[in-house]
């Protein structure tokens, strides 16, 4: 509800003092080492002076001279191709009101007025909106598994502004830029960016110029809009905050902070494929972190990743999705999942059978040994059965026999259906379709 978490501090009562969250300081810590940034050891707050509805005491606390993380980069891929993303600085500072605007009016709401986050400003090092949209994904991935943010755009945990400025070589100057603001996701940043390009690219065609300017990004016509022209350059009067003492960070406190940071994104994909798992699969993991933190518990263990991870994502996820659970809400123990994938590995239940007990596996306590027992699954895994099984219906149909020599792909899909008719659902798919490819050689 809005207005309905706030303080003294926050309204910017006269007399009110603002106190440094230790837990913001460590969080950054923890993001600057995984955004490559060198960590200051000695900073101070700023105060950034002006007026503004959104800010009750009229300044904002920040860090403008000595910012906790600089000098950093990320490493993303676009097309098949590495780049590192050069970040200038990450500074902390205070979150103002939220503005609503309703027609002549604006309503505010300073729920989070007050509320630290941090600030991570890149250099202007990326050539298109598909490398916006590419580092934007990646800072949103990185930062979420680091559990600094929830990184929910739509929410507002996480925010981007972007700023554009064109040239005609890379020797040359950049030209005047325009700042781009109201983006509400990801792909509107990379259009925002490569609207923007247009826009600029047909002024200097044309021979025209235009003034630093601020503009947002309009979604009805996904197109930038003009907002303000800036006329003159912002005087923020920035000086050292006075009520908050400077801050000394030891290495001890950032190696404690350090300990704490999770097995990070690229390096999960990279142990999932040596285990295994493929990459599509891999990359389709990480993006689900109840998944991702569910398989890593296990990467101690034998089994077939590969089969696990198709087990995960296929008939598992699609019972998650439709009853809205987490894997977490699930009877599915560490133990129970590794029984179910051996028991796959082992032939001992098939991809039908599967997708009939799978309810109970997961809301049930019984171990898999005794579902198959109840459901009366008895799988043939004898491969000299079912290859005589295979030669009488091969010797039974000789114009699918003949279909197939002939090239025709759906004989041998309807000779594995009378494979599994005769064996009544119970052979194994993968390896009745091998035997049966054996017998037609």
């Amino acid at each position: 509800m809005a207005n309905s978490l706030t303080n003294v501090i926050d309204l910017g009562y006269p007399g009110t003092l603002p106190t440094l969250n230790e837990e913001v300081v460590n969080l950054a810590i923890k993001a600057a080492t995984v955004l490559n940034c060198k960590i200051r050891r000695e900073m101070h707050f700023d105060r950034k002076n002006y007026f503004y509805p959104d800010i009750p005491k009229n300044y904002q606390i920040t860090q403008s001279r000595t910012p906790i993380g600089y000098d950093g980069y990320l490493e993303i891929e676009v097309n098949g191709e590495k780049k590192k993303v050069y970040i200038e600085e990450m500074h902390i500072e205070e979150d103002t009101c939220k503005s609503a605007h309703r027609g002549v009016k604006t309503l505010l709401d300073f729920n989070r007025a007050g509320v630290p986050l941090i600030e991570i400003v890149t250099k202007p090092c990326m050539t298109s909106g598909e490398e916006a949209k590419a580092y934007l994904e990646k800072l949103r991935e990185t930062l979420f598994y680091c559990d600094i943010s929830d990184c929910k755009i739509e929410e507002g945990s996480m925010r981007a502004d972007v700023n554009v400025s064109i040239r005609k070589n890379e020797s040359d100057p950049l030209n005047t830029k325009a700042e781009i603001k109201n983006i509400g996701s990801i792909s509107n940043a990379g259009l925002a960016v490569e609207k923007e390009i247009l826009r600029q690219s047909k002024l200097y065609d044309e021979g025209k110029t235009f003034k630093p300017q601020t503009r947002r990004f309009d979604d009805k016509k996904n197109d930038t809009v003009l907002m303000r022209v800036k006329e003159t350059g912002n005087d923020y009067r920035y000086f050292p905050e006075p009520d908050i003492p400077y801050v000394i960070l030891t290495d001890e406190m950032i190696e404690e902070v350090r300990k704490t940071i999770p097995m990070l994104p690229d390096e999960r994909r990279k142990i999932y494929v040596e285990k295994g798992i493929s990459e599509v699969n891999a990359k389709k993991i990480v993006q689900n972190r109840q998944l991702s933190d569910y398989i890593n518990s296990l990467l101690e263990d034998d089994i077939n990743f590969k089969i696990a991870s198709n087990i995960l994502l296929g008939d598992i996820s699609a019972y998650l999705n439709k009853n809205e659970k987490s894997i977490t809400d699930t009877t599915l123990t560490k133990e129970r999942f590794i029984e179910l994938v051996k028991a796959y590995d082992e032939n001992i239940i098939t991809s039908r059978n599967l997708k009939d007990i799978l309810t109970t596996v997961l809301e049930s306590t019984k171990s898999i040994k005794e579902i198959i027992k109840e459901q009366g699954i008895e799988n043939i895994s004898n491969d000299d059965e079912l290859r005589k099984i295979i030669k009488n219906i091969i010797d039974n149909n000789k114009e699918s026999v003949e279909d197939y020599k002939n090239g025709h792909d759906r004989a041998i899909k309807y000779l594995m259906g009378q494979v599994m008719k005769e064996t009544k659902g119970k052979a194994n798919p993968r390896i009745a379709n091998e035997l049966l490819l054996e017998e037609l050689k």
